[in-house]
């Protein structure tokens, strides 16, 4: 046993990360460990995500009765420290869920379509971070502040299982500011341009953009494994499959899921997805059409007010919203506001937004409906 010990690998829940990670905290449950509480199961918790699920869950006090960190078999037997203890990682099997009230899953959608229904039928509510079931009719795809209701009636404690979908990153950045917006004057038309992180790629993406940096200043050919083309001192197009229609995976993802999420079917969506070498924190550039006037300083007084948002719109100073502003952040920043002036009658707008594409892009979201379980 001690030659065992003395072989694992400890994984400590904070992602590859280039500054400290200050904690914006709001809305805690603050409650942690409780007998009667429910008992978890993070699935891939040894990824980027997976350890960001822990970091929030420790963060927010979410309380639990037990956890069971899981993951490949490649990585079983590995420890994870979390709230003070260390924690065995288990294989994922279909036997895994005996038990569990709420599965957060973060290990792509293949595990996700094969261990996620098989989890559902043993009474576990899953909360999905991949695009498995997005855009299945029968499967809520969530973001607390926005849809809500889209999970009305999944509690846990009912012995019935169910699947949430946590939306995309880019979406859930996106929507978080958009959609008070759209509550107000009525979105026809919305084009994004996103300048994407290492982050959305994963922790192994994240080590190949430091990896990258250091090589290239060194005078050195950079390693290309995550991706093609060379990523550090550069962008390109995001990495997702191009469709047939010329739009990559990543670009559709936020067309149809905004439909979905927002219920309207005839919102006009565009957007072009890049990848850019920063480390976890997507920026977004967002112009609106509304149906309704709406100017920019009644849409800084409604942003001011919408949860989960702050803004960042120093003119004066041309201060905005920054990838390092949110970094390791709950909230998503709002910037660069202001009329479109190719439209008339004060009906259209452009925004800039930034959000940790991790944290509320990803982790925090799941964690926050799984708060709404209780």
């Amino acid at each position: 046993m001690a030659a065992l010990a003395s072989s694992r690998t400890t994984f400590f829940f904070s992602p590859v990360s280039p500054q400290p990670k200050p904690r914006r905290i709001s809305r805690l449950v603050r409650m942690a460990y409780q007998e009667n509480g429910p008992s978890l199961a993070v699935v891939g918790v040894t990824g980027a995500v997976g350890q960001e699920f822990l970091s929030v869950l420790s963060d927010r006090g979410f309380p639990y009765s037990s956890i069971k960190m899981l993951a490949s078999k490649r990585s079983a037997g590995k420890s994870v420290h979390f709230h003070g203890e260390e924690h065995i990682v288990e294989e994922l099997t279909a036997d895994s869920f005996d038990g569990v009230d709420i599965a957060l899953f973060s290990a792509g959608g293949s595990i996700s379509k094969k261990f996620g229904p098989l989890a559902v039928e043993k009474g576990t509510i899953v909360v999905d971070n991949s695009s498995a079931f997005r855009m299945d009719e029968n499967v809520p795809l969530v973001i607390p502040e926005v849809n809500p209701d889209a999970m009305k009636g999944i509690k846990v404690g009912t012995g019935k299982g169910a699947l949430i979908a946590n939306p995309n990153c880019s979406t859930i950045i996106c929507l978080m500011a958009v959609t008070p917006l759209h509550r107000h004057a009525k979105v026809l038309r919305m084009v994004v341009s996103t300048y994407q992180a290492a982050s959305g790629a994963g922790a192994a993406a994240m080590e190949e953009l430091v990896q990258q940096t250091r090589e290239v200043l060194e005078g050195k050919s950079p390693t290309c494994n995550i991706f093609r083309d060379q990523y550090a001192f550069n962008l390109f197009s995001h990495n997702a499959s191009v469709l047939s229609n010329g739009y990559n995976e990543e670009e559709m993802k936020l067309v149809k899921e905004t439909r979905k999420i927002w219920s309207d079917a005839s919102v006009k969506v565009t957007a072009t997805c890049i990848r850019v070498p920063v480390m976890r924190a997507h920026a977004e550039s967002v112009n609106l059409q509304f149906e309704n006037p709406l100017d920019e300083d009644a849409a800084r007084e409604i942003l001011k007010k919408a949860p989960g948002v702050v803004i960042i719109d120093d003119r004066a100073a041309n201060q905005f919203p920054t990838p390092l502003k949110v970094s390791n952040k709950d909230d998503v920043a709002v910037g660069r506001i202001r009329q479109d002036i190719s439209l008339d009658g004060n009906k259209g707008l452009d925004i800039f937004i930034c959000g940790d594409q991790i944290r509320k892009g990803a982790a925090l979201n799941a964690v926050q409906i799984a708060e709404m379980l209780l």
